[in-house]
């Protein structure tokens, strides 16, 4: 069995190294012409939204999502009739050029799956409802029991490996968090363990029958959950000797800025340590506006090494911490690092966002509102935004008019100490003027220092200090870690704020690498504030990016949040336009997490972990959910919004529009 890892323990645990960046090596896998895994780069792919039995309705899309940059297009194939019309549409892309392997995704139903496999280059299948069950019930398994539903599943489920098999045709396992099967779910929980447990079973099956022709994904809406899975199937792989490529994915990632950011904060988590062989990026969009996002995501990797990376003795020091035996934090489970609290940063407050304004007009209050505070002139008083900023850097520069009470100043720390009045301002340090200054603040101290200057300070040097670090290397994000785990082998318990620089990038692709960079950190449990620092770009921008990543790794919810399907061949209305409307008369709702669904493949299992949920389930109905619950069924369209809205209403957690 060719490429096929001996059983060991990767060195970072889940990944090769947890400090320089060095790409998991899998076995490669023939997807018709495109070779995926190995030393092959990242491929790109995404979904048809179109029925499948418009063939040139699909074909047209198809083609203009290769256009677009995808590498492999998935189609649903929701029976049989479906799983039949992928001939047509393959053969119509052929006669006209376009060699693209198409994947069929199949859900309830193994015949399609089974004609699909004769068809197409590769079959996707969920094991949580690929002949097993999902109708959220609890039940106690003995261990026979659980063996016998295995044995059940798996004379269902071979006949299409035996299919693969003599067609050449790959298989992608695709785990989802929220169909989880009822037996998973029985025996190991909602957890990321249940979501590899899900597909390692279906894996050791395949391979019972000699089939390796296999792709894994374990995708979730919860960038938490979605990074964790992964981990622990990369752990168990190697354990047990499989190097399967990886799909990456955030399910229901929603659209716009939210979708694009929650997106990079889970893949792009993975991609830093160098896991994912393919990647899609699930927008609530037409399709083609997610192979250049799932691009920008992949390209940031094609050259980075570690012949890149700054060679020191410090930062040397810092791979040797992080690369201990036992590490001081579990990249399995989500535990936020201890920090004593300097005023309202670090301890159980929710992390802080610090943004420099120090190139703005300083004599006009009203530039403020880009951060969150509007300025009234009649009544000389702001009104805060939910997502206003925390902490105002100024630098040099003096304000003529009074800043809000809730924001608070910071300046170089030679301009500190001409201050006349002080209050509500506080100094920011270098390393080395923090060292000398015989004059600090009483209540508050920035000091700014590079990832890999952690050995010149002292726990007693640390009282009323947050510390500011940054970092120039490439692969910065593992840097600011070895930083983070070297605070806890000191049990330095001083809040840190994750510092970014980014030059010459525009507002895409900087939303793209802040969410990767400073979300990769904050999913680990790593920082008490972030601080997006962008020449160019305006302060909105920086502002929403900032709020909008806390809110991916829900360390800080600032709004409501929206799980939205990407919408596909079995969606039973107009998914953009519909979470545009939900999102019009919801988005005041601060923390509460609406789950907006096509159909009921896509219905209360991945809604995952949403408050409620609007999920069609035949043509002009909607049924509505609290959590998994049915409360209502088969509401006509028309009225499915308000009857929510009411919903809502009823359990209290409404509020009015200011």
């Amino acid at each position: 069995m060719e490429n096929i890892l001996a059983k060991h323990d990767l060195a970072g645990g889940y990944c090769n190294s947890l400090t320089d960046y060095s790409r998991f090596l899998t076995r490669e896998v023939k997807i018709g012409d495109i070779a995926l895994g190995g030393h092959n780069p990242i491929r790109i792919q995404s979904m048809t939204t179109t029925d499948t039995m418009d063939t040139l309705g699909t074909v047209e899309q198809t083609i203009r999502m290769v256009e677009s940059g995808c590498e492999y297009v998935r189609i649903t194939a929701p029976s049989i009739k479906e799983a039949e019309n992928l001939a047509n549409i393959k053969k119509e892309l052929r006669l006209r050029g376009y060699k693209v392997p198409l994947i069929a995704d199949i859900h309830f139903t193994p015949n399609a799956a089974e004609m699909a496999a004769r068809i197409v280059e590769k079959v996707r299948v969920n094991p949580g409802n690929y002949a097993d069950k999902k109708k959220f019930e609890n039940i106690e398994y003995t261990q026979d029991a659980y063996n016998a539903e295995l044995s059940r599943i798996y004379k269902k489920f071979i006949p299409l490996v035996k299919i693969c098999k003599e067609y050449g045709t790959a298989m992608r396992i695709g785990t989802n968090h929220g169909s989880l099967s009822d037996r998973i779910m029985s025996h190991y929980g909602d957890t990321p363990r249940g979501m590899v447990e899900s597909a390692m079973e279906f894996i050791r099956m395949c391979e019972d029958q000699n089939y390796y022709n296999l792709v894994i994904s374990m995708k979730a809406s919860n960038t938490q959950v979605m990074v964790q899975a992964y981990r622990l199937l990369v752990e168990t792989m190697a354990k047990e000797g499989m190097n399967y490529p990886l799909h990456l994915g955030v399910t229901e990632a929603g659209d716009g800025e939210d979708g694009r950011i929650k997106s990079a904060v889970g893949i792009g988590t993975l991609l830093e340590d160098g896991l994912g062989d393919t990647i899609r990026v699930s927008l609530t969009e037409d399709p083609e506006f997610e192979a250049p996002v799932a691009k920008a995501l992949a390209d940031r990797y094609a050259l980075r090494s570690p012949k890149s990376e700054v060679q020191s003795p410090e930062s040397n020091q810092l791979r040797s911490t992080l690369n201990a035996p036992r590490p001081t934090y579990s990249p399995y489970e989500y535990n936020r690092r201890i920090a004593v609290p300097v005023q309202h940063i670090g301890g159980h407050h929710h992390p802080v966002v610090m943004i420099d304004v120090s190139k703005e007009n300083l004599k006009d209050p009203y530039f403020l509102s880009s951060v969150g505070y509007n300025y009234s002139a009649g009544l000389d008083k702001y009104n805060l935004a939910d997502q206003a900023c925390d902490l105002a850097f100024l630098g040099d520069q003096l304000p003529s008019f009074s800043f809000p009470g809730n924001l608070k100043q910071v300046y170089h720390y030679a301009t500190w100490l001409k201050l006349k009045d002080k209050t509500n301002c506080h100094p920011l340090f270098s390393l080395e003027e923090f060292i000398k200054a015989d004059h600090k603040d009483d209540l508050l101290n920035f000091v700014e220092i590079d990832a890999t200057q952690l050995t010149s300070l002292t726990v007693n040097q640390l009282t009323s200090v947050v510390l500011i670090v940054k970092t120039s290397a490439i692969h910065g994000m593992a840097e600011q870690r070895a930083f983070f785990v070297a605070l806890q082998e000191k049990n330095i318990q001083v809040p840190v704020i994750i510092k970014r620089t980014y030059q010459d990038v525009d507002a895409d692709h900087l939303m793209l690498y802040a969410a990767t960079d400073l979300g990769a950190l904050l999913t680990d449990g790593f920082g008490d504030g972030v601080w997006i620092d962008a020449k160019g770009q305006s302060l909105s921008l920086i502002n929403s990016t900032s709020f909008g990543i806390l809110q991916a790794t829900r360390t800080r919810i600032s709004k409501t949040e929206y799980i939205s399907c990407p919408s596909c061949g079995r969606t039973l209305f107009d998914l953009q336009e519909t979470t545009q409307l939900i999102r019009s008369r919801t988005d005041h709702l601060k923390g509460i997490k609406i789950g907006i669904m096509g159909c009921i493949v896509n219905g209360p299992g991945e809604m995952a972990d949403a408050d409620y949920g609007y999920v069609g389930t035949g043509p002009d109905k909607i049924t509505l959910y609290r959590g998994k619950e049915v409360v209502k069924k088969n509401v006509t369209t028309a009225y499915a919004l308000d009857e929510l809205i009411d919903i809502i209403k009823g359990d209290g957690n409404w509020v009015e529009k200011n």
